[in-house]
């Protein structure tokens, strides 16, 4: 029963994989030929950077792969990277507090930046890489919450609007911690006790 079923994560995490990168390299391809017949247009850019988006996403899926067979690992490292780039791609195009000139945007930086610190901390491991996710997620509230205290979006942003598009990214955030702290708890038993053993960077 244990060998099916992993078989059948296989499969799914192949046809994922492959829809993955078949939507990515098609917007690319879609872009490319619409700008060739119809120029420099705003969906075309929005277009070609949401595959380019999409494709980088894949490898670094596909890296993490390499590291660990883990689909929860995988799935976590793909929503983490994923929430982040289209977090960095959505606040530059549009802006998400007010226009995408007002300055308060600029403490989403600040948000990746606590992801980035807290993975580096983390030393990429599953629990670790848990707490910093939800270290991020916790950020991405904090961001909101001084946005609407401030009201730094207005006129162009509303309460509404500032609260349902950060409460959007905090769930993407917090979805990857909890997919972070799933392959945790499904890792063996290490030397200390822990249900986490020593990556192979930690070995000698």
């Amino acid at each position: 029963m244990t060998g099916n079923a992993e078989n059948g994560d296989r499969r799914r995490w192949s046809l994922w994989r492959l829809a993955g990168w078949a939507a990515g390299a098609l917007m690319l391809l879609l872009a490319l030929v619409a700008k060739q017949f119809i120029g420099e247009v705003n969906w075309v850019d929005n277009l070609a950077q949401t595959g380019g988006l999409i494709i980088g996403v894949g490898v670094a899926v596909e890296l993490a792969s390499r590291k660990t067979g883990e689909a929860a690992y995988r799935a976590a490292v793909g929503l983490a990277l994923g929430s982040a780039l289209l977090l960095g791609w959505v606040n530059g195009a549009v802006g998400i507090i007010g226009s995408e000139g007002n300055d308060a945007n600029l403490m989403y930086g600040g948000v990746l930046v606590v992801g980035a610190i807290g993975a580096i901390i983390a030393r990429f491991k599953p629990k670790g890489m848990a707490r910093a996710l939800f270290a991020t997620a916790l950020a991405q509230t904090l961001v909101a919450v001084i946005a609407l205290v401030g009201r730094l979006g207005s006129p162009y942003s509303g309460p509404l609007e500032i609260v349902s598009v950060n409460g959007f990214f905090v769930a993407l955030f917090a979805g990857s911690a909890v997919l972070f702290w799933k392959a945790a708890r499904g890792r063996p038993a290490g030397s200390d006790g822990t249900r986490e053993t020593p990556w192979p960077s930690d070995v000698p």
